[in-house]
């Protein structure tokens, strides 16, 4: 990506959002049939108390005296759902910002290819000019008398006449170099309107970057202001309810039979996007990024399918609208798993009920189970 991109400092976080929960230790295990995780007494865990998703953060502290308060189950789970909310506005507004950056992108292109076309048209210019005075001197050349006087006055009437031939053909010429001038200036006007109008248009995608990163900023800022209000033992809670969470969706999600028919192959292709987003697996996220060294969600998947030789859109958003769309019991390693009722996230199904993905800020690039978050629909690069 271009220079304005930059990575974004995170907290060190021991939560886990709904991106990147129920981690698989190696890509190959099955998500199938999981049993309770049991405690440390060897007892099935509990779920966790359910949260109220929709009341105020609490603020988990000091209570007025000074005193640590404790921070009940329901109270973590608030926290667990404000900054789920806080990082999934953050990964729409990556997606925002990612889509501006490719539409400036292709305008910064298209008005340097306008730009070459307005210099190559005004040396064509130039030159019809040059020749249409070369003409315009020659005819001078030739004096004003009419073509019956110059026959009466040849010595030579066979040679006037061919030359009066050469002079029609000449006349001829001139128009047609008159016409090609008319022709080429409106072009040259036309060229010129079209790069202003791009350039406008990468004006407002630059305004919309700039507006989309404030928000990115925003939003992991505020995200981390509240994860550093919590204690170490209350952090460590936290996550183990977010795993908790992930685990029960998968399990759900298992539940349904879904994984039973699941058995198509992958592709050669798709075969090769899975390696090169495997690969990546311990890369840190960073929102906006294409890799090498990190990448955001949708990044890792562009830049995989890329690498299997099939260029697709940039954003989550635009991977869901212009690829086809596959039944989720059809879908195959390769295929792009995409989250959300507004297509904000995006993962890699490699196989095993299992999905590779960049989850969010803090987080680096790992393999979750592709049921651990609400599911919109899948769709094949390759199709």
């Amino acid at each position: 990506m271009g220079s304005g991109k930059r990575s974004l400092t995170t907290a060190t976080l021991f939560l886990a959002c709904a991106c990147a929960c129920a981690v698989l230790a190696t890509p190959g295990v099955a998500y199938a049939s999981p049993a309770p995780k049991p405690t440390s007494t060897g007892s099935p865990r509990p779920a966790p108390t359910p949260g109220a998703g929709g009341a105020a953060t609490p603020a988990p502290g000091a209570t007025a005296t000074g005193t640590p308060k404790p921070v009940s189950n329901r109270e973590l789970e608030a926290v667990r759902a404000r900054l789920d909310k806080l990082y999934h506005d953050a990964a729409v507004a990556t997606d925002a910002y990612n889509a501006a950056e490719e539409k400036a992108e292709k305008q910064s292109a298209e008005i340097v290819d306008l730009a070459r076309e307005i210099v190559k048209g005004q040396a064509k210019l130039d030159e019809l000019k040059d020749r249409a005075g070369a003409a315009a001197r020659a005819q001078y050349r030739g004096g004003g008398l009419p073509p019956e006087a110059r026959l009466w006055l040849s010595d030579n009437p066979q040679r006037f006449l061919d030359g009066a031939g050469r002079v029609r053909a000449g006349e001829h010429a001139t128009k047609g170099l008159l016409g090609e001038m008319a022709r080429t200036q409106q072009d040259l006007k036309q060229y010129e309107q079209d790069a202003s109008a791009q350039w406008k248009k990468l004006e407002a995608n630059r305004e919309a970057k700039a507006e989309a990163q404030k928000k990115i900023t925003k939003k992991i800022a505020a995200a981390e202001e509240l994860e550093s209000r919590l204690e170490k033992k209350e952090k460590e809670r936290l996550a183990k309810l977010e795993e908790e969470a992930a685990y029960q969706a998968q399990s759900a999600w298992l539940g349904s039979g879904v994984l039973a028919d699941i058995k198509s192959k992958g592709s050669a292709a798709g075969k090769k996007a899975v390696k090169y987003a495997t690969d990546q697996i311990g890369k840190p996220y960073v929102w906006g990024a294409e890799g090498p060294g990190s990448f955001d969600c949708s990044g890792l998947t562009s830049q995989a399918w890329a690498a299997a030789g099939h260029p697709i859109p940039r954003t989550s958003q635009e991977q869901w609208k212009q690829l086809k769309h596959v039944p989720v019991e059809d879908m195959r390693p390769g295929d792009l798993v995409i989250y959300f009722d507004d297509a904000s996230h995006v993962g890699m199904y490699i196989g095993d009920g299992a999905i590779v993905h960049a989850p969010r800020p803090g987080r680096n690039v790992t393999i979750a189970g592709a049921g651990s978050m609400r599911i919109l629909g899948v769709v094949r690069p390759d199709a």
